[in-house]
């Protein structure tokens, strides 16, 4: 260090350095020689800044900063003259360097991710909280708190996907239901969207992973107008404002009383067509009224609180919203199909 510390008290030296620097930055003919010579005289291990680092008076100090100054200057003149030697090397060669290039095309969303954010948009829109639930649930949350019988075949390994003998992947996001009334004291106004898993063998309608969104309201005071308002309102925001819903008469375990709603065909709009089957309406899920004893089991008054529940298919709304007559397509990342959405 004594001798770079005499060097820095030597305007001769530095001079001479910052020669030598200035003859190697003007000779770069490319951004790599230009870099190179860049790391030579001024990179940490250059003899100038091992000077600036041993500096410990002023005139030094300023002498060494003033070097280093006209020397990164130099480096960014040669590196504005070299790209304007490119700029007419290019032009030299007949090359329009100002012609547009060829597009990059971007990526999209995949249909179903399109769908359940417009589907999440919907809801939040009339003050529901979207809520991300667990793909993993125990038995009870998946059954037994949603009453379904001990002997129901949904139970069954034919049918379920069991981790253990307490543990499934959740055959439906209804045991989301299930976590937010043990978690939230109503009112509670919630929607959640997700992967369910079955046991089903893939064909034209049927996948062992597929999305399903759950709507779930509790309150006092709630009555099937309100169901029904709601999911007329839902259908409206996806399939266009002339949409009308009806119910039917159903059954479900964790619903009483059970209904299953239609609505009228957005391909003929109620006159029948080859998509409704020519009865003028489609087929969309199942709801109901929140039964008593899923209430009683997540320690709530049904003579206080009432509440309805109903839970569509995601691929099923995208498959009859853009006339899609397989589901496969959806999982089979065929950019030809994808594309188009």
């Amino acid at each position: 260090m004594d001798s770079v510390a005499a060097m820095s008290l030597d305007d001769a030296n530095w001079t001479a350095y910052e020669a030598g620097a200035r003859a190697a930055i003007d000779a770069a003919l490319s951004d790599a020689e230009l870099d190179a010579a860049r790391v030579a005289w001024l990179g940490r291990k250059s003899e100038l800044v091992q000077a600036l680092r041993g500096v410990r008076d002023r005139e030094s100090g300023m002498l060494l900063n003033g070097v280093r100054g006209r020397l990164e200057t130099a480096v960014a003149e040669r590196e504005t003259a070299l790209q304007q030697l490119l700029w007419e090397a290019a032009a030299d060669s007949g090359v329009d360097v100002t012609i547009p290039g060829l597009p990059v095309e971007r990526g999209r969303l995949h249909l179903l991710t399109q769908i359940r954010r417009e589907i999440e948009d919907v809801f939040l829109g009339m003050g529901y909280e979207v809520w991300d639930g667990n793909e993993v649930a125990t038995v009870w949350e998946n059954f037994d708190a949603l009453t379904s019988d001990p002997g129901h075949p949904s139970r069954s390994i034919n049918d379920t996907f069991y981790i253990d003998s307490d543990t499934v992947l959740r055959t439906h996001t209804s045991p989301d239901q299930i976590r937010a009334m043990l978690a939230r004291t109503p009112p509670l106004y919630m929607v959640s969207p997700g992967r369910c898993y079955r046991r089903d063998t893939p064909d034209a309608t049927h996948s062992p992973i597929f999305l399903q969104v759950e709507c779930l309201a509790v309150d006092r005071g709630i009555t099937l107008a309100d169901l029904q308002g709601t999911v007329l309102q839902f259908f409206r925001a996806l399939f266009g404002e002339d949409r009308e819903v009806r119910m039917r008469t159903s059954f479900f375990p964790f619903t009483e009383p059970s209904v299953e709603f239609d609505v009228t065909c957005f391909i003929c709009s109620g006159r029948g067509c080859a998509t409704c089957k020519r009865s003028g309406w489609i087929e969309m899920g199942g709801a109901g009224w929140v039964d008593p004893d899923v209430f009683r089991n997540v320690d709530l008054d049904p003579d206080e609180w009432q509440g309805f529940a109903f839970g569509f298919g995601i691929e099923r709304i995208a498959m009859l919203r853009h006339g899609l007559p397989d589901l496969r397509a959806f999982w089979e990342n065929d950019l030809r199909v994808l594309g188009q959405f």
